[in-house]
């Protein structure tokens, strides 16, 4: 009696345990393909000491190139893009492509400055790969990621080496990117930082590069005010008059057209002009793709958040907790229909 009763049990256990396997197989099968382009972003920023990186197959960190050594062994090879602080060229050290950028005009020494310190300050994943400096030249060198700025996504992923990866968890997977970097920004070990050079969607992405791994870094920190909500200090971006839909309405001059615009009358705001800004980026970034859709729906309700009043806003923190959570409900929802049709 027991004998028969341990066979007829036998089998829905081992039939449990290969679901089980299988689910565990197809997940794993899903994130490897989810995270194709991921697989690099430690070897990207693999960890140096401060002052030091590594590049392409160098085995050993290098010190910042110094004025000298950036003069005898960088040789410039052609002008890439020019902003209106900084003139871009594409450049060579050792037989490894790197971006050289030069001081545009004297005016914007300052903003200059302030980018070239955030760099050094704020380097890890998230930040373009500092090479070296000279600052009696107004010189920086960077990592050259030859995909560009942000701007360029969609034209990328429309190639054909890479239009079977244009799918709705990769692009995803970008908006998540992205707000780890605004998480990073306001969370960083000097403060919060505010992304001012912001005022429409064409000039965010610019701020930003895609590595050749399909993996966002921010490149361009001139702009880039400190927050100090603890003894009231907040920040206003730039001097002049704000318009438009895409900025924050704190942004906005509140006074209406009788009044002309004056810079001291205008109240300053903080970080969550960033956090007004994150649906119409991630909007971007998740692009016109199958499945695109549904991940906007899961997003409708923290998106409509980030378009309250400031201080009802999410954190950046809340807006990445929430991306993750809907893109691993999103997994589960793709993978179990695939897991009942082989019961």
């Amino acid at each position: 009696m027991k004998a028969g009763l341990m066979q007829k049990l036998i089998p829905p256990a081992l039939l449990l345990i290969v679901v089980v396997l299988l689910v565990n197989l197809l997940l794993y099968q899903y994130y490897n393909n989810a995270y194709f382009f991921y697989g690099q972003v430690n070897v990207e920023h693999s960890s140096c000491p401060q002052g030091y990186f590594r590049l392409g197959t160098l085995r050993n960190c290098t010190p910042w190139l110094s004025c000298g050594a950036i003069k005898r062994e960088v040789r410039k090879l052609k002008r890439v893009g020019e902003g209106a602080v900084k003139r871009v060229f594409l450049s060579e050290w050792k037989e490894n492509k790197v971006a050289l950028s030069q001081l545009t005009t004297p005016e914007l020494q300052e903003d200059f400055m302030h980018g070239l310190q955030m760099l050094k300050s704020l380097q890890g994943k998230h930040v373009v790969k500092l090479l070296g400096y000279c600052e009696e030249d107004f010189t920086v060198l960077t990592e050259y990621h030859p995909f560009g700025s942000l701007r360029n996504l969609n034209q990328i992923l429309n190639l054909p080496k890479y239009k079977n990866s244009n799918m709705w968890h990769n692009r995803f997977l970008l908006a998540i990117n992205y707000v780890s970097i605004i998480h990073y920004l306001h969370n960083s070990p000097l403060g919060t930082f505010v992304m001012c050079d912001s005022n429409d969607l064409e000039k965010v992405l610019s701020q930003y590069l895609l590595t050749s791994s399909f993996h966002i870094v921010v490149n361009d920190l001139d702009a880039l005010p400190l927050v100090n909500q603890s003894a009231g200090e907040l920040i206003k971006c730039g001097h002049q008059e704000l318009q438009g839909e895409f900025v924050a309405p704190e942004q906005l001059w509140p006074y209406g057209n009788d009044i002309p615009f004056e810079d001291n009358l205008m109240p300053p705001y903080d970080e969550m002009t960033d956090i007004w800004k994150i649906p119409d980026v991630s909007n971007f970034l998740l692009g016109d793709v199958d499945g695109s859709d549904l991940v906007r729906f899961h997003l409708f309700d923290i998106h409509r958040a980030c378009k309250k009043r400031p201080a009802e806003r999410p954190s950046a923190k809340m807006v990445l907790d929430t991306y993750r959570k809907v893109l691993a409900s999103l997994v589960r929802e793709t993978v179990m229909p695939s897991t009942r049709d082989m019961l």
